[in-house]
């Protein structure tokens, strides 16, 4: 690889711990270099020190660190940087202020209202960015041809607009030099609508600029992308990281002469693409680092493996990095880092808290690791400085790591080898508490040897990093075996042969520097200049020549740039996209018509509605072909081809492979001889059987028995992955075996949920992920539920084992059962329960379109020699429409249950092998038949949701055969039973915990609360803790009766509350299962409002009174003030539309913690619409949308505040209010004081006022608002004591997820 003008190339990536150094020298040879990222105490820059020791080698000249680097034989620098990123995270970039929309101050704190912690009562929240607020007193909203309305305006988008209230510079001038007086200098400028209207952002920035303000970002500018939200956020980010990163920049230059003047420097965008130093701003920086790994192996491996996908795997100290590449990089446009939301092209790179300084647990009979790290400082116990244990530590445990193949850079002064002896000691700790349980743990065992427990402690550790792999390849429509994977990062080698072999994989790729790929990486990437406008056309013949002449005047634009950073034309080359989605829904793809030629049916681009088509097929297993396709977006990548090609081949083989060394590495059965080869010394055509350890300086290779390496023509390890050797699992408990199984349960509910989002079509479970997939025992008894939706948790068992008990004999093999009714475990009635018997003998049978899935038989045993089914799997969705009195099947004065739509009480939806179309067809049309009903309003989508939840369970069912095959009936079901009694296990202790609290301060070992809905219904409740045993009695006698009305709450809904308040009270992650209720006897009055008639209407119960037995059962534990206690549904539609939403309130305070405001809490956490979507799609004007000031209660920790919300209707439209706490306020604890109750305000036209109280429904008219005030939570503790220090106590370091899978999730919880 040589540089042709005799000079050097360095590509260099400053990771949070290392910094590793990738030169190309003058002659073609390689130099690398790794060293710490940080050292004050012997060089400034890391980067620069990495430049200075490689010139210095290289030219045999010492070259003093005070003095700046002559640049004469550098030719080009690349980097990529973690400085945005901790920034970011470690809150450390630039004092901003906001400027946004008057109504707006408090937008970017509530952002989607939903919380990322659906069980921690603290609700823990990033910070906001911005340090102060300024309201810009302007206003557009889209034009309505309402009388009176002004001359409409055109937008970028195409869209009309009307200008209600131009900027009020005067004003703003004066309050901007406040900020420039309080020392203020960046600013980040965020309007409603200005994705398509950008005028008042400009003549924002204008004035700041004026005035001295020396960054100003302004969000029309940092991604002109509808949706406020998140675009705030990304120009908050931008305004907060780009001076940062300026700085950082201006101080690199300053250690060379000139300044770099004549050197190409170019650092790495989070897209995968290279940018000129001066450009580099902010919110493309937070993936600089981990990007170039991925076009590192995108440009080795995908080619070394002749084009097959791959799955990249990079595992570092504190977290893993998972990501994939099939020819082309898979980008995001939006996704979170460090609480953050960034409206930005990105690499989908997957991380998860499971690295080499993922610290280990033993809790209440589980191996848990992570996510709590180590960090850099202090670092595994290994590193000699007081360390945690950690999977570092393990691998040294079992031989896997070689502390002479380490620098001497530990210990206090840096300059000690790792530390077996110290990895030992802090695992002998755990070692203990392990064999202590298991000694006198529920099922006595023998003890674990060191050993067992370290390899137990990896495995767990494979399993848990499994789990994203699978979610981010199935997700897609893709097999996981299907893929290589390519190991890189300092810790994968360890592990690569344990993923592969889990997944399904027979092939490893290890390039020859995988300890610092993302610095190579660097040196193969290209240069990008990307540019992107909203739009908001059809995709349509009449709009082709439209769409074509915008992609080319931004292919323009993207080759115009390029050529002025000096690329020939020929050296560059553009792809469009077009941003789509189906009309009416809000799953859109960005989609490139690259390998789909135009057509005389297609925009002369290329035939892009074609390759919608083919990619919204393989994702989600369907198209929607009578519905129009609408354009977003239009965008186009430009790239100027600069990536350097490696040449440097090693040489071929000369004889056997040396061992260096012989060691003794530990794997299942003990310890085995294990060669020790160094990588420098292999050459290609070398093949290496396992086991066998592979070393250089950057990274250790294990290569575990089964397993073959070799080493390619260009130096590189492929390792072909044989089959594990057959290892007998028992039925007994092992708890190691206990953790694996865990993450298998909750696997194979999280893919069944993955193939009922890919394959539904409604909006509500394929974009609001309103749903719930669960596996069951043979008797019914839930094993695993993902993901958590609270109103969920548990109720679906109940459903289940109605199920069994009421058909008794008359459940055959090829039944599929349907159910909703709130006797038979409903929550209410537009949540559809699909249950599935598992039983064996896969064969195929077709459901019709739109799709065709794999069902099973009709044979006459569920499995050989079982005439039962030996397991269940469910499936919930909440379907938009079931019929009723009301659209949306959510009627707030319904008073029986036939007025909430269609009731299934145990109806047979597939029967002996075949789909009930018709019958449920009828069944779905029933309600019209009573007088002010409707059927469903919806009949085909409720059809093909029922199929996609029959497909998910067949999924379930499949996955629960592998596991039985690979285990064992017996053993899989030992397991179930297993996990439930560790769920048990950690409620009992908890249950222990606070009853000896209790009785260390004297007090009963019984409590109690009560509190009221605001009719004046009692929901009371009384508390005994049995101390021995560690169960309770949860007794609600006293409740009220049923009411008329829909208040009513079906039993399984205070089973979910109670299995979501026994969660929290925990504190920390358990398997969410039966076994979480064992220790507890739930007793509920019949005829109560908590176990009404079958005939009661429940809507109600659901979403108000599940909160109100929360606040209860947390207030007779003492765990928290109450929280708004209510989810606010608001209900608006006429003719033409209809729209929901449920709105966030005050959380309550609690014991060191002030409670979060503008956020949904306990049973709900559904995600609200942007302001400017809810503006483009439904005839309303957002007027305000802020926090509640004073609305918490006071205490020494203050309640939440509630938030005020104004909605201007320009439309005639039936509002309908379903809402509580307005009569009885959430309640303090402690001395602290209530929250304020809620209030519903209907202002008229005519200035009239109105009260509508908490349940109504009431005509519109344009120009009337409705003004909800939520109410704040209670307060915690006495107002008048102290208050608490400011600053919060440290907490253990946690690394935070982020990429696709995770956003997945995240959205999924926030319904």
């Amino acid at each position: 690889m040589g540089s042709p003008e005799g000079r050097f190339h360095f590509s260099i990536d400053r990771g949070g711990t290392f910094t590793d150094v990738f030169a190309q020298c003058p002659g073609g040879h390689v130099r690398v270099l790794k060293l710490l990222s940080e050292d004050p105490a012997n060089y400034g820059d890391a980067p620069t020190e990495g430049i200075r020791r490689i010139l210095e080698q290289e030219g045999g000249v010492l070259l003093p660190r005070d003095r700046p680097l002559d640049t004469s034989r550098i030719a080009s620098i690349r980097m990529g940087t973690t400085v945005a990123t901790n920034a970011l995270l470690e809150r450390r970039g630039e004092r901003v202020a906001l400027l946004v929309t008057h109504g707006f101050r408090d937008l970017l704190h509530i952002g989607t209202q939903a919380r990322q912690d659906l069980f921690d009562l603290a609700v823990p929240m990033p910070e906001v960015l911005y340090e102060e607020v300024l309201e810009v007193d302007e206003r557009v909203v889209l034009y309505h041809r309402e009388p009176g309305a002004g001359t409409p305006v055109k937008g970028r988008t195409g869209d009309l607009l009307e200008v209600q209230q131009p900027v009020d510079l005067g004003g703003l001038r004066g309050k901007l030099e406040g900020l420039l007086a309080r020392g203020i200098r960046s600013l980040a400028v965020v309007l409603m609508h200005s994705y398509t209207w950008a005028q008042h952002e400009q003549q924002v920035g204008a004035l700041a600029r004026e005035l001295g303000f020396t960054h100003v970002s302004l969000s029309s500018e940092a991604m002109p992308m509808v949706r406020i939200v998140p675009r705030g956020h990304t120009a908050c980010a931008d305004a907060y990281l780009t001076p940062t990163i300026q700085r950082y920049v201006q101080g690199f230059r300053h250690g060379f002469q000139g300044q770099l003047k004549d050197v190409q420097v170019l650092f790495m965008r989070s897209d995968g693409g290279l940018a000129p130093m001066d450009t580099f701003s902010g919110s493309r920086a937070v993936l600089s680092g981990p990007a170039g790994g991925v076009v590192g192996y995108s440009a080795t491996t995908y080619r070394a493996e002749g084009g097959q996908p791959v799955i990249g795997f990079d595992m570092g100290g504190t977290s893993t990095d998972v990501s994939r590449y099939a020819g082309e990089f898979e980008h995001v446009f939006e996704a979170s880092t460090a609480g953050i939301t960034l409206q930005a092209p990105q690499l989908d790179i997957n991380t998860v808290a499971a690295g080499g300084g993922s610290r280990l647990f033993f809790r209440s009979g589980l191996f848990v690791v992570g996510p709590e790290s180590a960090g850099a400082h202090p670092g595994p116990a290994c590193y000699r400085k007081g360390g945690p244990v950690t999977v570092t530590d393990a691998n040294l445990v079992l031989g896997r790591l070689l502390p002479a193949s380490f620098p001497c850079i530990f210990g206090p002064g840096e300059n000690q080898p790792l530390s077996p002896e110290a990895s030992r000691k802090a695992l002998e700790a755990v070692a203990t508490e392990i064999n202590s349980f298991l000694a006198n743990g529920p099922c006595p065992a023998s003890p674990l040897s060191l050993e067992e427990v370290a390899m137990g402690f990896v495995r767990v550790a494979n399993e848990a990093m499994c789990r994203p792999i699978r979610a981010l390849t199935q997700a897609r429509g893709h097999d996981p075996s299907a893929h290589v994977l390519a190991c890189f990062g300092g810790a994968g080698g360890q592990h690569a042969c344990a993923i592969a072999r889990a997944l399904g994989m027979d092939t490893v790729h290890i390039h020859r520097h995988s300890g610092l790929l993302s610095a190579l990486g660097l040196a193969l990437a290209d240069v990008v200049h990307e540019a992107q406008e909203p739009c908001s056309l059809p995709y349509a013949p009449e709009t082709f020549v439209q769409l074509d002449q915008r992609l080319s005047r931004l292919e323009e634009q993207c080759v115009d740039v390029l050529r002025a950073q000096g690329f020939p034309r020929s050296q560059i080359s553009t792809e469009n996209f077009l941003h789509l989605r189906y009309q009416g829904t809000d799953c859109a793809l960005m989609v490139s018509a690259h390998q789909h030629p135009a057509t005389v049916r297609s925009p002369c681009s290329g035939d892009f509605g074609a390759a919608f088509v083919e990619r919204y097929m393989r994702e989600f297993g369907f198209v929607i072909p009578e519905r129009p396709v609408v354009v977003d977006d239009v965008r186009v990548r430009g790239t100027g081809r600069s990536g350097l090609r490696l040449e440097d081949n090693p040489k071929a083989q000369t004889g056997p492979p040396r061992v260096d060394k012989m060691t003794q590495c530990y794997f299942e059965g003990g310890y085995q001889e294990t060669p020790v080869y160094l990588l420098g010394e292999l050459g290609y055509g070398h093949k290496l059987q396992g086991p066998c350890l592979i070393i250089d300086s950057n990274s250790t290779i294990l290569v575990e028995p089964g397993c073959q390496a070799e080493v390619t023509e260009t130096g590189d390890i492929r390792i072909s992955v044989g089959a594990e050797a057959p290892s007998t699992v028992g039925a007994r408990l092992d708890p190691i075996q206990l953790s694996i199984f865990s993450h298998r349960f909750m696997s194979i509910a999280e893919q069944m949920g993955r193939i009922l989002q890919r394959t539904a079509i409604s909006t509500n479970i394929k974009e609001r992920l309103d749903f719930s997939c669960a596996l069951f025992g043979p008797d019914g008894g839930l094993v695993s539920n993902a993901p958590h939706i609270p109103v969920h948790l548990g109720a679906m068992q109940e459903t289940v084992q109605f199920q069994i008990q009421h058909l008794g004999t008359d459940l055959h093999p090829g039944d599929v059962l349907l159910s909703n009714h709130p006797s038979a475990g409903g929550s209410h009635l537009p949540d559809l329960t699909v249950i599935t018997p598992v039983r064996a003998h896969p064969a195929i049978w077709g459901l019709g379109p739109p799709m065709q899935l794999n069902i099973l038989s009709t044979h006459q045993v569920f499995w050989p020699g079982q005439t039962r089914p030996v397991f269940y799997v469910a499936s919930r969705g909440h379907h938009a429409d079931i019929g009723g009195i009301t659209p949306g099947s959510m009627p707030p004065h319904s008073t029986m249950l036939q007025q909430e739509g269609a009731v299934f009480l145990s109806f047979k939806l597939v029967q002996g092998g075949v789909f009930q179309e018709e019958a449920v067809t009828e069944a779905l049309r029933a309600p019209g038949k009573i007088p002010g009903c409707s059927g469903t309003r919806n009949l085909h989508d409720n059809l093909s949701d029922l199929r996609a939840q029959v497909a998910a369970n067949q999924k379930g069912i499949q996955l629960v055969g592998e596991l039985i095959g690979q285990y064992g009936l017996d053993v899989v079901q030992a397991y179930m039973g297993h996990i439930q009694a560790n769920a048990e296990l950690a409620v009992r202790d908890m249950l222990r915990a606070f009853g000896t609290s209790r009785q260390a301060r004297g007090l009963p070992l019984e409590v109690s609360a009560e509190d009221h809905m605001d009719d004046g219904s009692p929901i009371r409740l009384r508390v005994q803790i049995n101390l021995g045993q560690g169960s309770a009695v949860f007794d609600f006698s006293g409740t009220g009766p049923e009411v008329f009305g829909n208040l009513n709450a079906p039993r399984a809904i205070t089973l979910s509350a109670l299995i979501y308040c026994l969660r929290c009270l925990v504190g920390r992650d358990i398997p969410l299962n039966q076994g979480c209720l064992a220790p507890v006897r739930l007793v509920i009055p019949r005829g109560s409002i908590l176990d009404p008639s079958p005939e009661a209407a429940v809507v109600g119960g659901n979403v108000l009174t599940s909160q109100r037995v929360v606040d209860v059962i947390l207030g007779a534990f003492g765990a928290c003030a109450a929280s708004q206690g209510c989810m606010n549904n608001v209900t608006l539609g006429n003719a033409h539309m209809g729209y929901y939403e449920t709105v966030a309130g005050g959380a309550g305070a609690g014991p060191g913690w002030h409670g979060r405001s503008g956020v949904h809490s306990h049973m709900t956490n559904t995600r609200i619409t942007d302001p400017e979507i809810l503006e483009s799609r439904y005839p309303v004007i957002l007027r305000r949308f802020e926090l509640r000031p004073g609305s918490g209660g006071r205490g020494r920790f203050r309640g939440g505040d509630g938030v005020i919300r104004e909605l201007l209707f320009r439309e005639e439209a039936l509002l309908s209010v379903l809402t509580e706490r307005r009569a009885f306020r959430p309640y303090g604890l402690h001395g602290g004081e209530p929250g304020a109750c809620g209030l519903n305000l209907l202002i008229r036209k005519d200035g009239r006022t109105v009260n509508l109280g908490g349940k109504t429904s009431v005509s519109v008219n344009p120009g009337d608002v409705f003004c909800l005030h939520t109410p704040g939570g209670g307060g915690y503790g006495d107002p008048e004591d102290p208050p608490p220090a400011p600053g919060s106590p440290p907490q253990a370091l946690a690394f935070p997820e982020r990429g696709s899978v995770y956003e997945y999730r995240r959205a999924q919880e926030a319904v």
